[in-house]
């Protein structure tokens, strides 16, 4: 487990990473910490690099990586159990960790916030956020990504008809949209989504 500093020495160096493509140096994250030593600064990074979190280049001013548990460590949720959501059950606390990396984390992977109705029988609401996987393939079925004349994207159920694709919504009001198939180009496929509660 990781201290407090530690963890939040982790956490700057990686938004630093993510920002600039590059490692930051230690006045740059005493910086971006508010520290105005380094001592204690540099006994956290090399307690992470101990601990198998970073690995340290000597001589190098930007000599800090990120390693693979780090990327872990830094995107993952304490996973506690199941809840019911019909009868109750017993409630047993769980001993795992639930790693958001491999959940909505990817190569391939992009979000988009949804805007609109046209998806809520699907449970997709206006102002979530999906996880789409990118494709320019899909099955019958699945909730695509669709590009329309190479200028208008939506998100909808994907059905082939011959020389036809079907872009089908899931809202009982709203209509299905059918093209020629070389009018649609597939852009992904949906794989996750995300919702916040006020």
């Amino acid at each position: 487990m990781l201290t407090a500093g530690q963890h939040k020495t982790l956490t700057a160096i990686r938004q630093y990473i993510a920002r600039h493509d590059y490692a930051p140096t230690l006045s740059e994250i005493a910086e971006s910490l508010g520290l105005r030593s380094k001592g204690s600064l540099h006994k956290h990074v090399q307690a992470l690099a101990a601990a198998g979190y970073l690995r340290i280049t000597s001589g190098q001013t930007r000599g800090l990586q990120l390693t693979r548990q780090a990327y872990e460590q830094l995107h993952t949720l304490p996973l506690l159990g199941r809840i019911a959501a019909g009868q109750p059950i017993e409630a047993i606390p769980g001993e795992d960790t639930l790693n958001l990396t491999e959940f909505l984390l990817g190569p391939d992977r992009f979000a988009l916030r949804v805007l609109g109705d046209s998806m809520v029988d699907a449970g997709i609401l206006d102002g979530d956020t999906v996880i789409i996987e990118r494709r320019d393939t899909a099955a019958d079925g699945d909730i695509v990504v669709a590009l329309i004349d190479n200028s208008e994207a939506t998100l909808k159920r994907l059905r082939h008809r011959g020389d036809r694709i079907e872009l089908i919504p899931a809202n009982s009001a709203c209509q299905t949209q059918v093209y020629p198939a070389e009018r649609v180009q597939i852009q992904g496929v949906l794989v996750g989504q995300l919702r916040t509660y006020p």
